[in-house]
């Protein structure tokens, strides 16, 4: 159990590709961590708090605004706990979003507010990808620190193919494994 005591993060974005969060979290707990999720206003859209709730086996976090179960403030207390912070699917959005700091939900606050290490797992079409804007964005990520799995080859929700599938379960679980060796 390489993750034991370890807590994760996930930041579930709205992606075709959020389906594959589930397999991701289940690596996780198999791996030992504490998964705790946050599902944003795109995430609702592909997938279920239930399901994210069920496989991580702790509340999912959706709302900037909801009242916490205690006193604290669920985007600190989550930085806070955090030892990594995975946003997979990570949207062209998301990323323009961490790129210029911006803090108007509760994913990019809990980020902005955190300590842990961030990787994230970019998923979309090739030519969002390949933007000159996202690219820019992407080395700053880097310039912050930030980790990235590269999006593998292949056949794209809209049926395109190239550069913007989601990586494959086994790289993103390995990169996490990575953070810690």
């Amino acid at each position: 159990m390489f993750l034991k005591n370890k807590n994760v993060v996930i930041g579930v974005c709205g992606s075709i590709a959020a389906y594959r969060s589930c397999d991701i979290i289940r690596g996780l707990v198999k791996l030992g961590a504490n998964v705790e999720c946050i599902l944003t206003n795109g995430g609702v859209k592909f997938i279920t708090s239930l399901t994210l709730q069920t496989l991580s086996k702790n509340k999912v976090y959706s709302k900037m605004f909801d009242i916490p179960d205690s006193w604290e403030i669920n985007h600190v207390s989550l930085a806070k706990k955090a030892d990594v912070i995975v946003v997979a699917p990570a949207t062209a959005d998301i990323i323009a979003r961490f790129a210029c700091g911006r803090a108007d939900d509760l994913l990019t606050c809990t980020v902005l507010a955190s300590k842990a290490k961030i990787l994230i797992c970019p998923a979309m079409n090739s030519s969002m990808l390949n933007h000159k804007a996202t690219q820019n964005n992407i080395e700053i990520l880097k310039s912050y620190g930030y980790k990235l799995v590269i999006p593998e080859k292949g056949e794209l929700a809209c049926g395109d193919c190239g550069d913007g599938r989601l990586a494959s379960v086994e790289a993103i679980l390995s990169a996490v494994e990575g953070l810690f060796s």
